[in-house]
């Protein structure tokens, strides 16, 4: 590391707003989406999507709602150009669903021959994109180019005018035109707002309402119709990219909010954001960068992009999601998106990706668990039982997880960390396993201490198991053999045999029920202690008439020791003795 890093590193320059609006703005509705995996994305990969693949993850962007989708860089190899035309083919004669209304976007630089490439490729497409860029930081027209901010702007200016001469291949396909001044973020914003008014000259974008010859007015739908000539959508869109984090989000939302109040006829455009994350803040800028005034937003799925990634859209959009904003993309079954884009991609979901990760949802924590188990509970009551709106309020879920195709039974999972409440959402949740509060604070411990040998996460069928073993399996010293018992009156007679190690012996007792007998015929055993029932519980396994039932005996000896058993029968009288019998063994 450098000693001093002021000596090799300098702030970014601030951006001079004193009055900025942005920080006391409220989000209230989603962006238009544009998802880039296809092209930005997809560059980034070590082995890039062959067609087969882009058009399955095509399909599915369509699916979860993308009306704006930059397909690729057509003009950058064979392969990009083959799938443009295989996208326009497929939809034109209706083979991919719901796609007719979605904007094919491609990318494009300022070079004529690309640009001819490119257009060619969108022939016969119903809507579409052009998305021009060139370069403009310092370091840019410095170190690449070696221009001009003037022969920068030409550049900018030759691109635009090449694209608006070539529209008339384009017959019957409404046409969007997009620039993005590339590296917005590290560029001067006064010459970031000279150059995308150079090319907003060229284009000529005008308000919707306007009287225009680009208005989409009925004699422009009839030469869609006809593909007489291709039809302009009165806005343009521009891109504003923080292509490579060098600052503060907060200094990326200064930027936009500038842009904003400053450039030429606002109306006239579509503010959009295309944040990376090589700071980490790519979901931070692009959600401030919404509040200081952009109207879209690109991104690709879970951050798949170059260096540290794009901005992840599904985290942008759930964050609105959890807010009560409608995102206008469906994620409601996340686990089949990320199926399918790690099919395509090669790439995989962490583990702690926002919403997406395996392990999200998961509470290793005593205290969390104890926590998200009384919060669902609580969830549950409010949501069978309210007349009124039952807002989400669980404590360490941001959102409810069966929104996005996730279930309950892999919030709470049980590692050495984990505490009473872990271990008995499980037992509850997946084997029906009622553990009274009392029993928790004692099995607890024990299941944390076999877990913390096995060092690893365990399952919750390994948790019965263990209870199991603790609890119902403890048939030593103390073995049931036999129980009768029959009413006489108000009292109730029974006859026990019960073997202690090897010996086997009957006693009989008497009480106001069957337990109560059974407590004061095994007293008469020369090797019990004397004690009491202190708590008890049962509960049915499973239903119907052969199902087994579950009780839980907490015992206490004259001299204050305390123990809990369990017995497991058919019979909940004889799973009562087996209780009592296994609290006996425990001690």
């Amino acid at each position: 590391m450098q000693k001093d890093p002021s000596k090799k590193y300098r702030p970014f320059p601030p951006v001079a707003l004193p009055d900025r609006q942005w920080p006391s703005r409220v989000l209230t509705a989603a962006p238009r989406w544009c998802s880039v995996d296809l092209r930005d994305g997809n560059q980034a990969l070590a082995v890039p999507m062959n067609v087969s693949q882009k058009l399955e993850l095509f399909k599915k962007l369509v699916e979860i709602g993308f009306k704006e989708i930059e397909v690729g860089f057509p003009s950058a190899s064979k392969t990009e150009y083959d799938f443009n035309r295989l996208l326009v083919t497929e939809i034109a004669e209706n083979k991919i669903p719901k796609a007719n209304d979605v904007r094919l976007q491609v990318l494009v630089q300022a070079r004529e021959d690309l640009i001819e490439r490119t257009v060619e490729s969108l022939v016969g497409a119903k809507k579409a994109i052009i998305h021009l860029y060139n370069s403009t930081s310092p370091a840019q027209r410095r170190v690449v180019f070696g221009k001009s901010k003037r022969e920068i702007i030409e550049v900018a200016v030759r691109g635009a005018q090449w694209i608006k001469d070539r529209l008339p291949k384009l017959k019957g396909t409404e046409v969007m035109l997009q620039y993005s001044p590339e590296s917005f973020s590290m560029t001067e914003v006064e010459f970031a707002k000279e150059i995308s008014e150079a090319v907003m000259d060229v284009w000529q974008p005008e308000c919707v309402g306007q009287a225009s010859r680009l208005s989409p007015s009925k004699a422009d739908e009839n030469k869609l119709e006809t593909g007489a000539t291709p039809v302009l959508r009165p806005k343009m869109i521009l891109n504003l990219p923080d292509t490579v984090e060098v600052a503060m989000p907060n200094v990326y939302a200064d930027q936009i909010e500038w842009m904003c109040r400053n450039i030429k006829n606002r109306d006239s455009l579509i503010i959009s954001l295309h944040t990376h994350n090589d700071r980490c803040t790519g979901v931070a800028a692009t959600e401030l960068g919404l509040l200081a005034g952009a109207d879209r937003v690109e991104g690709t799925l879970f951050g798949n992009g170059e260096r540290t990634g794009n901005l992840d859209i599904v985290t942008v959009a759930l964050n609105l999601y959890m807010h009560g904003i409608d995102p206008k993309l469906d994620f409601s079954n996340l686990n089949s998106l990320i199926e399918v884009y790690e099919r395509c991609t090669g790439m995989t979901v962490p583990a702690r990706q926002p919403y997406a990760g395996e392990l999200v949802f998961t509470a290793f924590s005593g205290s969390h668990q104890d926590a998200i188990k009384k919060g669902l509970a609580e969830w549950e009551k409010k949501h069978r039982t309210s007349n009124e709106v039952a807002h989400w309020d669980v404590p360490y879920l941001t959102i409810d997880p069966t929104d996005i195709g996730r279930e309950y039974r892999e919030v709470i999972r049980v590692n050495s960390q984990s505490g009473k409440g872990g271990v008995a959402y499980l037992l509850e949740s997946e084997f029906g396993i009622e553990l009274p509060k009392d029993m928790q604070r004692e099995f607890g411990p024990i299941a944390n201490d076999a877990v913390d040998k096995l060092g690893r996460e365990v399952s919750g069928a390994e948790l019965k198991q263990m209870f199991w073993r603790e609890y119902v399996e403890r048939n030593s010293p103390w073995n049931y053999q036999q129980f009768n018992h029959e009413k006489d009156g108000a009292k109730t007679n029974c006859e026990a045999k019960i073997s202690f190690g090897d010996i086997a012996q009957t006693f009989y007792g008497t009480g106001n029920g069957p337990l109560s007998a059974f407590v004061n015929a095994i007293q008469y055993h020369p090797n019990a202690q004397k004690f009491e029932i202190t708590n008890y519980r049962e509960h049915a396994l499973g239903s119907g008439d052969d199902a087994a039932a579950i009780s839980y005996i907490q015992i206490k000896t004259a001299d204050g020791k305390s123990r809990w058993g369990a017995g497991v029968d058919t019979n909940i009288e004889l799973a009562s003795v087996k209780a009592v019998l296994s609290a006996l063994n425990r001690l």
